[in-house]
């Protein structure tokens, strides 16, 4: 059976430029550029990601990643989303599940998302283990309407596809 999910994350800019957060997007660092506030390293890439494929297994008790990584837990304080899309991997392989493609969407004023897509896609494949082509991450602005065309954030957009071996 093949399954798909729809996943959505977004998190708001850092409010102070002397943060010691970095901003990480789809498991890459966007040197020199505010850091998003949020519980674990706010990569809202990878967040939608991971609500994506969970939303598509649908496995009782990982609904979503507030349910499997709560952000009271304070373990999860800083975590590497990288390393939690890992654990949501290692989850769908031990309920049968295998991963076919994603599309996301990357929805921001700024940064530029174009010169790091590639960089993000290879961060995302080394851990689902997948041909590149089975990853698309692209980019829009919202032409400057809402909270997002103001620059206070970044969110994401994700759809996958799994299959029920």
């Amino acid at each position: 059976m093949i399954f798909v999910g729809q996943g959505f994350d977004v998190h708001a800019f850092e409010n102070t430029s002397a943060s010691s957060r970095k901003l990480i997007l789809g498991g890459v660092f966007f040197e020199g550029e505010r850091a998003l506030a949020g519980h674990s390293d706010a990569d809202v890439v990878v967040h939608a990601l991971m609500d994506a494929l969970l939303g598509a297994a649908k496995i009782e008790g990982a609904s979503d990643i507030g349910e499997i990584f709560p952000d009271t837990d304070a373990s999860f304080k800083g975590a590497d989303s990288l390393q939690l899309l890992r654990e949501v991997e290692t989850l769908l392989e031990t309920h049968d599940f295998q991963f076919q493609n994603a599309d996301i969407t990357v929805l921001c004023e700024c940064p530029k998302i174009g010169p790091h897509k590639e960089a993000m896609r290879k961060a995302i494949v080394s851990v689902l283990d997948c041909d590149i082509a089975a990853i698309s991450i692209k980019a829009t602005t919202t032409e400057k309407l809402g909270f997002l065309g103001r620059g206070e954030g970044i969110a994401a957009s994700a759809v996958c596809l799994l299959e029920k071996n």
